[in-house]
């Protein structure tokens, strides 16, 4: 009879089922996947399986049919990926922003600089130590668009250090080499306790950092789980997933990503 009652309380829609996801180390680092995923499990029963990446790497395993739906945040790169027809259904479902970091000694002095752009020439001028992902995520896609609107191209630059990692250990090599590095709030505000740097620039509109989800097209893989995966989609960019995401807080009261799916 135990038994019995238990079953018939746990939902019975895709119950046994696992989805998995490519997504980028910052929604992992920031903390995100970790309170999103178990309030939309206990709802569905369906378990999600993140890989964390960078956006370029999730959007590629997403191309071999490795995973069922890829949340990143390089909006032109995932509609050129939907319009190639490796993926279907892309939906805004956040965003936060970039922010630019360093050591207070702040050596480029692009503390109190309006401008990302000005501020990458300060750095690039006084060559500051640099620290760059260098991983084809979508922090790196937009400190390479920033470096492109300044006209310096730092690759091959003594100050300018690529490492090829995610977004959390770039924060900490950065802190070790009291460098800057520019990094997405959401991971920042999860991390920051532990580093020695500080946000030295914030608020330009060209740091506006979205992110989408989308599905991988089930035409081209027929073993892709599209329907759980449109599930997951569905819920995330619904009113009570976008409160979900609205909840989701660091100790001071901080929003680490802004729900912003049309409804």
């Amino acid at each position: 009879m135990i038994l019995v009652l238990v079953l018939m309380n746990m939902p019975l829609a895709s119950a046994a089922e696992t989805v998995r996801c490519a997504s980028t180390t910052s929604t992992q680092n920031s903390g995100f996947f970790d309170y999103i995923l178990p309030i939309f499990q206990k709802k569905t029963g369906i378990k999600i399986e993140v890989v964390a990446v960078g956006t370029g790497a999730a959007i590629e395993i997403g191309k071999r049919g490795d995973v069922d739906f890829v949340l990143v945040h390089a909006k032109d790169q995932e509609l050129k990926a939907v319009q190639e027809g490796w993926f279907v259904n892309r939906k805004d479902v956040m965003y936060n922003d970039f922010v630019l970091i360093g050591h207070k000694d702040d050596p480029a002095g692009v503390k109190g600089v309006k401008s990302a752009v000005a501020a990458f020439k300060n750095i690039a001028l006084k060559e500051a130590p640099f620290v760059s992902r260098g991983d084809k995520s979508g922090t790196h896609t937009k400190e390479l668009a920033v470096w492109k609107e300044s006209g310096i191209d730092p690759k091959g630059k003594g100050w300018y250090l690529e490492a090829g990692q995610g977004m959390e250990r770039t924060q900490r090599i950065a802190d070790e080499h009291k460098a800057y590095t520019l990094t997405d709030r959401g991971t920042w505000l999860a991390k920051k306790d532990k580093l020695d740097l500080q946000i030295l620039l914030e608020g330009d509109p060209l740091l506006f950092n979205q992110y989408g989800v989308i599905a991988v097209n089930p035409e081209k893989y027929k073993h892709a789980k599209y329907k759980e995966a449109m599930e997951f989609i569905n819920w995330l960019t619904s009113k009570e997933g976008q409160d979900a995401i609205a909840g989701y807080k660091d100790k001071n009261g901080s929003n680490l990503f802004i729900p912003n799916a049309k409804q």
